[in-house]
């Protein structure tokens, strides 16, 4: 796998656990979560733009399931801006590769 693709995959599981342990208030991830990171890491891992990739809401192929699609944007809905204040390098870095 390529930088784009490690550091997409890294992005998303931070903003699953963000929003797991401040917006859920669980410690341990449940089940169905874990499963959403695995499937977004495997779409990543098989995108056919490969690390000439453009964010995944600007893409003309969208290859998420809806039940799956809807479930990420509501993660990154609520994690994205708060990513500014976890990790701003992941947040800055996924602005500018939009």
């Amino acid at each position: 796998m390529g930088k784009r693709i490690e550091r997409e995959k890294s992005t998303i599981r931070r903003m699953v656990e963000l929003y797991c342990r401040h917006k859920l208030k669980i410690g341990e991830m449940p089940e169905e979560y874990v499963r959403l990171i695995d499937y977004a890491s495997h779409r990543l891992e098989h995108c056919r733009f490969g690390e000439r990739k453009t964010a995944c809401r600007d893409c003309p192929v969208h290859c998420y399931a809806a039940l799956e699609r809807e479930r990420i944007r509501e993660v990154m809905r609520w994690a994205g801006p708060r990513m500014f204040f976890y990790n701003p390098m992941s947040a800055i870095r996924h602005l500018l590769n939009r």
